[in-house]
């Protein structure tokens, strides 16, 4: 590395927020990055460790993380994005939104703070829009083979790019009225603001793919027509099947799906939707059940949308509450508790609740009964078990319920039923270890086929999805 004691010299500096009071007036991106001279102190803390678990071990695209650290470091920006667009298609926004499991493996996580890699992929891969580097790649060659990549996700768009470049014909459909999945209606602007999708889809249309939005393939469009219009079927719909709450009072109005609640408020910001036609956490008290980044999401929705009081139960116990930045689990993904920006905008968060029912008065929720618990391991098996704790019964009035308790599978709608591709043992698409599925010809990726995950695996699976498509269109005549 050009400077091998950086890492002794420097410490970790993380971008700052804007205050609470500020950002939760509006919608934008609230966090100011560090600036260019910062961001290439903190590229050189990555040390020469020998074994970059970063890389290996935390990164489900294996970035060239340290490859690119060093060039930041150095001053060759340029060079630094082209080892970042080697192996991560849409780094905009994993510079975002990911969890950044490569930080958690990073070495110095052993002893102190890691490397800020997730802000100097974010930084790499502004700089490259902003000097115009980063480009659109259309094919020098066409192949002649038409492929339909079902579901603009994080999967759909990596594999569409990738199959486009290598010469394909690529269609892109999607349900929607814009392209982007989950990360267009699903994330919030506050931490992915949609000009950064339109940005990466713009380049996408200039190297030659179709998007056909507003169409329900299954409804619209039939999968009979699919298989005689295409050579191949790539399924990257997701895992959009919500896990639900099934208690007395579950009926009431009031209680939602979170991405009810945050599709339709993504859909108000972009001004596809009107105020009052959306799910408002206004001058209510909400709760959020569910402790995951989805929760999350709604916590910082619910406040600027004006909400008198969120509350935030999870069925869990309470994570470590780590006081140091260093990873008591390394390499692996360490179970600490983590507290978002959301978070710090104010929520009253609660661990190892049961939600036993819900009661109200006419047609609306007015309270949910919920029980403490605690996990106990199984004797003889050794697993958790959760046992409900006597006398620590306890009712909360509300006026919104928002459940975001994570998802259980793809939608198992007109499309796969008409396909008659086979499910696995978790009703998710079953692939092979080429992302084929049980029908000839038809491939799945993303959260379709292994369940609801991170962006960044997802687009590591678009990525092989498309080249297995690839050999086996070179075996065709």
């Amino acid at each position: 590395m050009g400077h091998v004691r950086g890492f002794l010299e420097y410490s970790r500096k993380n971008a700052s927020y804007k205050p609470v009071t500020e950002r939760i007036k509006n919608y934008k991106e609230f966090v100011e990055y560090l600036s260019d001279e910062n961001i290439q102190v903190q590229a050189s803390r990555c040390m020469d460790c020998g074994v970059p678990f970063c890389h290996s071990n935390g990164c489900p695209v294996y970035n060239l993380i340290p490859e690119w650290n060093d060039l930041v470091f150095k001053g060759k920006w340029k060079e630094a994005l082209e080892r970042l667009e080697m192996t991560n298609f849409l780094p905009e926004i994993t510079g975002r939104i990911c969890p950044a499991p490569c930080e958690s493996s990073c070495t110095l996580s052993i002893n102190d703070s890691p490397v800020s890699i997730k802000q100097i992929e974010l930084a790499i891969i502004e700089k490259g829009f902003q000097n115009g580097w980063v480009k659109p790649h259309p094919p020098e060659n066409e192949t002649g083979r038409k492929i339909a990549v079902i579901g603009s996700g994080p999967a759909g768009l990596t594999a569409a790019s990738s199959l486009r470049r290598l010469g394909h014909e690529v269609t892109l459909f999607d349900k929607s009225e814009q392209v982007g999945g989950l990360l267009r209606y699903g994330i919030p602007d506050f931490k992915l603001e949609k000009y950064i999708i339109d940005r990466r889809v713009n380049l996408m249309k200039e190297e030659g793919i179709k998007f056909e939005t507003d169409v329900n393939i299954g409804e619209d469009l039939s999968a009979r027509y699919l298989q005689k219009s295409f050579d191949v079927i790539l399924l990257t719909m997701g895992a959009e099947r919500p896990r639900d709450l099934r208690v007395p009072g579950r009926g009431f109005e009031g209680i939602h799906f979170a991405m009810e609640y945050l599709i339709q408020s993504n859909k108000y910001v972009s001004g596809e939707t009107e105020k009052e036609r959306i799910i408002s956490a206004g001058n209510k008290t909400v709760l959020v059940i569910g402790g995951g980044d989805t929760g999350s999401d709604c916590v910082g929705t619910a406040h600027r949308q004006g909400a008198k009081k969120v509350y935030q139960f999870e069925i869990m116990p309470k994570p470590l509450d780590w006081k140091h930045q260093s990873n008591p689990a390394w390499p692996a993904w360490p179970v600490i508790l983590r507290t978002s920006s959301s978070h710090q905008e104010g929520a009253e968060r609660d661990w190892s609740i049961l939600t036993k029912s819900f009661s109200g008065r006419g047609i609306s929720v007015e309270q949910v009964h919920c029980i403490r618990v605690e996990w106990q391991k199984d004797k003889k098996t050794g697993i958790p078990k959760m046992v409900e704790i006597p006398g620590s019964e306890f009712s909360l009035k509300v006026d919104l319920v928002l459940l975001a308790m994570g998802f259980v599978h793809v939608d198992h709608n007109k499309l796969l039923s008409d396909l008659k591709v086979e499910l696995d043992e978790k009703d998710n698409i079953k692939i092979n270890e080429k992302y084929a599925t049980s029908v000839p010809g038809v491939y799945a990726a993303g959260d379709s086929s292994i369940g609801a995950s991170l962006v960044v695996r997802a687009i590591f699976h678009g990525l092989q999805a498309a080249r297995s498509i690839h050999e086996y269109l070179k075996t065709r005549k």
